[in-house]
């Protein structure tokens, strides 16, 4: 018996930066119960730290954070000559086609709505990580 869980995502290193605590919480008990390592930050400076400290193999940021946003979060990880080729997810409590044209702009590769959900957070995972070129 290996152990692994059915989704295959044992040991994927994900980051989720969001300054909610409850969305940090919920997407961190969702992913380490599929079998991802999980680090948080509550928000983009703190995440840049900690990119390079856990080296994530996916990253999911909110939009709306205090001090630096998703998108500058999102565009400083992907100007970085290490790290340009991790998947990041934007995280929206709006689903509007202007944020969706901005998180791309920035280089992100995908876009969820919040409320997300366990297949949406997994699935993104699944897409980026073990399908990607990652």
């Amino acid at each position: 018996m290996t152990g692994r869980t059915q989704s295959g995502l044992d040991g994927v290193k994900v980051m989720v930066i969001d300054d909610s605590k409850t969305i940090r919480h919920t997407a961190e008990t969702l992913l380490k119960n599929a079998g991802c390592k999980v680090v948080t930050a509550t928000d983009g400076f703190e995440a840049l730290v900690r990119i390079v400290d856990h080296e994530p193999d996916i990253i999911f940021v909110d939009i709306m954070m205090p001090r630096l946003d998703g998108y500058q979060t999102c565009a400083l990880i992907k100007h970085n000559q290490f790290f340009k080729k991790t998947p990041v997810i934007m995280l929206s409590s709006k689903d509007g086609l202007f944020d969706r044209a901005r998180g791309r702009i920035v280089g992100s590769e995908q876009y969820l709505t919040k409320p997300f959900t366990r297949d949406e957070l997994l699935s993104a995972i699944e897409q980026h990580v073990l399908n990607g070129s990652h």
